[in-house]
């Protein structure tokens, strides 16, 4: 069991760079924490909730959404139980309710189910 627990969206200017974290609680925080993959989805107003970034447990293996682009960097530190998600040149495209969420699989994490789900974050990017 893994509460995962978002924090670090905001409001931010086109080109502008933000950080997220994504801190995990529960019996499965310690050692527990570095069985589950971790992974990022947004959901923007009126749209459905999209896959953005993923990193495996074990390698580590990391996944990316193709509208990335070389811009967002997932990375964990296991000894936080926290997976961080950097984006750097933001676009108003961008803007959406950000939420991490765990996974003992440790492969194509872009297409398998999450089991445990944070409230997300808000982010916001003007143009």
């Amino acid at each position: 069991q893994v509460q995962p627990v978002e924090s670090g969206g905001g409001l931010v200017q086109a080109g502008g760079s933000l950080r997220l974290s994504c801190a995990a609680s529960g019996a499965a925080s310690g050692r527990a924490f570095s069985s589950y993959s971790m992974g990022w989805f947004r959901q923007a107003p009126g749209k459905e909730r999209e896959f953005v970034a993923a990193i495996s447990w074990s390698g580590p293996l990391i996944y990316y959404a193709d509208f990335v682009k070389g811009r967002f960097t997932i990375s964990r530190a296991n000894a936080k139980n926290t997976v961080y998600l950097q984006m750097n040149n933001l676009k108003p495209e961008d803007t959406a309710v950000y939420y991490c969420a765990a996974t003992k699989s440790q492969t194509r994490l872009a297409y398998v189910s999450y089991d445990y789900w944070g409230q997300g974050t808000q982010v916001t990017v003007s143009s």
